[in-house]
């Protein structure tokens, strides 16, 4: 899944290191101990369901997605977290290793991200990660940025 997610980071224009990690990187808290940066930094891409319809929500890693302002993000009445089942059909990949991108799903990028220098975010697997500049993440997936946190 990592050559996937590299490969596309390429079509992408991104220039991507790709990090194995022994330890899990699974959790926003697993993630942030693993590469020792802050919660903050971990750029966690859940998949909503929203009026019937896959969506990525990469938010940071410091808050919890309030699932109203990804309704009034992609202006939809009905939105729920997907199941595992759901992740897996949707994007190709397993909880804990959805990358922000090679899913082809509208992708919400939550604004708090843009404060920081560079983000981490899964690469494929739930111990693989890469680092990134937010701003440009944000702009090859061509997310919509939005408040997200609760």
């Amino acid at each position: 899944m990592r050559d996937k997610v590299a490969a596309t980071a390429e079509t992408l224009g991104l220039q991507l290191n790709i990090e194995r990690l022994d330890a899990s990187t699974r959790t926003v808290k697993d993630a942030a101990d693993a590469v020792g940066c802050r919660a903050a930094e971990i750029a966690k891409s859940i998949v909503f369901v929203c009026d019937g319809e896959p969506v990525i929500c990469v938010a940071s890693g410091e808050h919890r997605i309030d699932m109203d302002k990804v309704a009034e993000a992609r202006d939809c009445a009905e939105v729920r977290q997907a199941s595992p089942d759901e992740v897996r059909a949707a994007t190709g990949f397993s909880i804990g290793g959805v990358p922000p991108f090679g899913h082809g799903l509208p992708v919400i990028f939550d604004e708090a991200l843009l404060r920081h220098e560079r983000v981490w975010a899964a690469a494929g697997d739930p111990h693989s990660l890469f680092c990134a500049n937010p701003r440009e993440l944000a702009d090859c997936t061509r997310a919509q940025v939005s408040p997200v946190g609760e």
